[in-house]
């Protein structure tokens, strides 16, 4: 079993634990009502110093405009850095190029580049635009030609990806991605630890040593969230099913529930030297708040005052 980097609970120089880096995703809003709701999110959750932010695009670059918003909001009320989500999917190059170069202009040094999904929805083939970017690894080159102090992060899959002929296809993708420029790597969501630590094995193994970050998903909604992630090829265990019958009208007790499971498994992921964690928030506070406690984190108000 390979470690990350090193233990997440490591003593510093003056005797105290090092806190793991986090990072949060969220997604743009559609309505006022949701606006209202991530930005309560992201105040509630800004005090825990995320290593940054990331904000996801929809399929075929429908929520271009929202997401652009959302990010200039970031940098402009909060002290976050935001990272923008950049996918191939229904644009040219020239117009890709257009949104990197009004990210770069204002202040955006992030970006999350993805292939994206086929614009008939998952399960249905893929095709490229004609005139655009026609790989991730292809949009990696083209941000980190057009700005090189961009930093590229991509995905990485676990259970490698549902259109991966085999475990070594979907890894040449993940190195043609890094050889590309991407320095970071961020996983689909996984409950099975073991994915995430075979999977590692295998990456190193073909000399790929750039940061592989957990994604970590809380189960707000078990059925809700159980239908979209096998969707992406994400498997859920039976015991995880298990831990949420008879929830169904219960929210509370699967908050709890969730929180619980969520938390369990990011510390179990530091006894084995996991010290970066990448939450899938939903555009909820609660539980990621909550885990991030757990993991030993704090708010910087409550630092102080202790």
């Amino acid at each position: 079993m390979t470690e990350t980097t090193t233990p997440a609970h490591t003593e510093g120089q003056d005797g105290h634990l090092k806190r793991p880096a986090i990072s949060f995703e969220f997604f743009p809003p559609k309505t006022e009502d949701m606006e209202r709701n991530l930005w309560e999110t992201i105040n509630r959750l800004a005090p825990l110093d995320p290593k940054f932010v990331s904000v996801t695009y929809g399929a075929g670059g429908s929520t271009r405009e929202r997401t652009h918003s959302t990010i200039s909001r970031i940098l402009k009320e909060t002290p976050l850095l935001p990272a923008a989500h950049l996918t191939c999917v229904g644009a040219s190059r020239g117009e890709i190029d257009e949104i990197v170069d009004r990210y770069h202009e204002v202040g955006v040094r992030h970006i999350v580049a993805l292939r994206g999904d086929p614009a008939g929805g998952i399960g249905t083939p893929y095709a490229s635009h004609p005139d655009g970017y026609q790989s991730s690894a292809d949009l990696v080159a083209g941000i980190k030609k057009r700005h090189a102090d961009i930093e590229v992060s991509v995905s990485a899959y676990p259970e490698k990806h549902p259109e991966s002929r085999d475990f070594d296809a979907d890894i040449d993708t993940l190195k043609a991605k890094v050889d590309a420029g991407a320095t970071r790597a961020i996983t689909q969501v996984f409950f099975d630890n073991d994915f995430y630590f075979r999977y590692l094995d295998r990456v190193r193994a073909r000399g790929i040593n750039i940061p592989v970050v957990p994604g970590i998903m809380p189960m707000h909604n078990f059925k809700q969230a159980r239908n979209f992630v096998t969707r992406n090829g994400t498997t859920v265990p039976e015991w995880l099913a298990a831990k949420f019958e008879g929830l169904d009208n219960d929210a509370e007790t699967r908050k709890l529930v969730a929180a619980t499971v969520a938390a369990g498994q990011v510390q179990k992921l530091a006894k084995h030297g996991v010290d970066t964690f990448h939450f899938y928030t939903m555009n909820r506070a609660d539980l990621v708040f909550a885990i991030s406690h757990l993991l030993g984190i704090r708010a910087k108000s409550a630092q102080k005052a202790a």
